[in-house]
């Protein structure tokens, strides 16, 4: 049962984070962005916690799961704010 309220909470979260991030404008998606890199930075404490103080095999595999997958939105964030920003930067032959 408990795996079940699990998975409903995942997929809920899933579809409303979606809906969510679909209706944002443009000009927000940077410091939206920013924001999202602080939360995953959280993310990874917590997943670095989660993966160091278990005793259970599938509990550190998904600890260490949840790190490659924060890691990679940080990461991927950042990459794509440094481009957005990089838009807004003038021209050296300008």
């Amino acid at each position: 049962m408990e795996l079940i309220l699990l998975l409903f909470t995942f997929i809920l979260a899933a579809f409303l984070g979606f809906e969510l991030v679909s209706k944002v404008p443009s000009q927000l998606h940077t410091p939206l962005m920013s924001g999202s890199n602080a939360i995953s930075g959280i993310t990874i404490v917590g997943a670095l916690i989660a993966a160091g103080q278990v005793d259970g095999n599938l509990s550190k595999w998904l600890g260490f799961a949840a790190l490659v997958l924060a890691s990679i939105n940080v990461v991927g964030g950042y990459m794509v704010t440094d481009r957005m920003l990089s838009m807004f930067k003038a021209r050296k032959g300008d």
